[in-house]
């Protein structure tokens, strides 16, 4: 007996210095359960930092990340001297000397079978894999078979090349983006303009001093997280992405308001840069916020803030006795069914014995 009170109090001063520790290490980040309740939010002094609704703060610049969506658009995209004419090139032909009633001064595809359609008249001019000069040449050698004394002009107005690098561009789970037959480039982590910059920079080995347009068509890597406790049934996250200018009202609209199984207690799990220091827990008072129209805990959302909206005890001890009660219903309902059932065979059986 007394070896196992030993062992008991030896337990407990285990458990105490445990708490000792984590009360005194001065932050928050193991301590569960984390409710900032029943204290009651004041109003944060005029000094706070802390941005709300009519104090609110502008983001810090964007950063690309995956699963963005980027729009690449190209201002100048001219191929590197010599350049062999590709299927689906545009090229600008103009020609002195042919029939009147028919010029030849204007743009034309490279068809599949990689040549040029001047007309009924003149027919097609095969320049796939040609120079821009070599071009020339054969559509000189072409016309003349028809026109006495020609002079003609080939210049590109689109490379098919181009083709693959305007439009939009998903940022890969390794950050990289594709850009077709030029490669990919990794943007991860950089701005706007740093991205632009790199894009050019892997453009500039196949094209002469390429110029890009870059900008963000979806803003799909920064999230803030609605948690919403489920009376005993389980929590509910729904994940938003943030604009920068949402705030605790607007979040709570996002899902349709409060459900029947939440409490009116909701605060913000702020955590910290990349895990230094204490989370920051900022109690709401929904209350103040709704029917006082008060702004002092209307929050200004974050990037990766966790906005909890608990349970409502009433809800969540029904629910739980709910549970208790659930299997002990079963077994009633299947024994009552099993003697209703045998009564019913007994006495059947005895109407047929008479």
């Amino acid at each position: 007996m007394k070896a196992c009170n030993r062992s008991k109090m030896g337990l407990s001063g285990y458990l105490s210095l445990l708490a000792l520790l984590l009360g005194t290490s001065g932050c928050t980040a193991f301590l569960a359960p984390r409710d900032p309740y029943p204290v009651t939010p004041s109003e944060p002094p005029a000094e706070s930092s802390v941005p709300r609704e009519l104090d609110k703060v502008t983001l810090p610049r964007y950063v690309i990340e995956p699963p963005d969506i980027l729009l690449i658009e190209g201002v100048k995209l001219v191929p590197k001297s010599p350049h062999k004419i590709e299927t689906f090139d545009v090229l600008l032909v103009r020609v002195e000397g042919e029939f009147p009633d028919q010029p030849i001064d204007d743009a034309y595809n490279v068809d599949a079978d990689g040549s040029v359609n001047l007309g009924p008249t003149y027919g097609r001019v095969k320049v796939v894999n040609l120079t821009i000069e070599e071009s020339e040449d054969e559509v000189r050698s072409h016309l003349s078979k028809i026109l006495s004394d020609v002079e003609v002009s080939v210049s590109l107005i689109q490379s098919a090349g181009a083709q693959q690098v305007t439009g939009q561009h998903l940022v890969g789970p390794d950050g990289r983006v594709n850009l077709g037959t030029y490669g990919s480039v990794h943007l991860a982590g950089m701005t706007i303009e740093e991205a632009r910059s790199a894009v050019e920079k892997q453009l500039s080995l196949k094209l002469e001093a390429p110029e890009v347009f870059v900008d963000v068509l979806a803003y799909n890597s920064k999230v803030y997280y609605i948690v919403t406790q489920g009376g005993g049934f389980g929590d509910n996250v729904v994940r938003l992405p943030i604009t920068g200018n949402e705030t605790v009202l607007d979040a709570v609209a996002g899902v349709g308001g409060i459900s029947q199984v939440s409490s009116s207690r909701l605060w913000i799990a702020r955590p910290a840069p990349n895990g230094v220091g204490c989370e920051q827990i900022l109690p709401v008072d929904w209350e103040d916020i709704t029917r006082g129209a008060s702004t002092a805990t209307n929050y200004q959302l974050m990037t990766g803030d966790r906005l909890f909206i608990a349970e409502d005890r009433y809800q969540k001890a029904t629910a739980v006795v709910a549970k208790v009660l659930r299997p002990f219903e079963s077994i009633f309902g299947a024994v009552s069914l099993g003697t209703s059932t045998l009564n019913r065979i007994v006495r059947f059986g005895q109407a047929n014995t008479f």
